[in-house]
């Protein structure tokens, strides 16, 4: 039987104290908007936004512009920038070049994004991370929750089991973006997505 991460998501919140401190890995600010809607009520957050697959420096820059925007005028979260780290995403898809769009390639990014986060959650003292990836209709949730509770264990940090994409999160990410007129970009960054 399917895992229904929604479900798992909200019976947890609905134990935690409110203000627990959560690090949510976010690939842009569109699906970070309906994520933290839900999100901002019980945990005290901080956004990291660690986006190696993107591939133009000028389509990163972008994207993190309007992230820190974003966050800038709801003040729904805090945010912790990383490098553009474009070599780790080369390096982890070195032999997977010609897999298709959400293969073995995409599943290796979530890997890498999501190690990342359980790795910073850690050294800065979160007690939860999570992502905005599950929001995405193109994403595999399945495989997300897979990779974060993995992470999460060789970590030591918590990973708060989510798809975003329901209840209506992906279309509320969409009046959001509207609302806040952010940049809604049609890939999601590697060379790969954008051939």
């Amino acid at each position: 039987m399917k895992r229904n991460y929604e479900n798992e998501m909200l019976a947890l919140t609905e134990t935690l104290k409110r203000g627990a401190k959560l690090l949510l890995h976010s690939c842009c600010a569109p699906c970070s908007s309906a994520c933290l809607e839900r999100l901002k009520d019980t945990f005290d957050i901080t956004v990291l936004y660690y986006n190696p697959n993107i591939d133009e420096e000028t389509e990163y820059e972008k994207r993190k512009a309007e992230q820190i925007r974003f966050l800038k005028e709801t003040g729904w979260a805090k945010i912790l920038d990383c490098d553009h780290d474009k070599q780790a995403f080369e390096a982890m898809a070195h032999g997977l070049e010609s897999e298709p769009e959400r293969g073995a390639r995409c599943y290796k990014c979530y890997a890498l994004r999501l190690e990342k986060t359980a790795q910073t959650a850690k050294e800065n003292g979160f007690e939860w991370f999570c992502t905005t990836l599950s929001l995405s209709p193109h994403k595999n949730a399945e495989w997300l929750n897979e990779l974060g509770e993995k992470a999460g264990e060789k970590y030591g940090v918590r990973f708060l089991p989510s798809d975003f994409k329901k209840k209506g999160g992906y279309p509320r990410s969409i009046e959001l973006s509207k609302k806040y007129g952010l940049y809604r970009q049609d890939f999601c960054g590697c060379r790969f997505s954008k051939r």
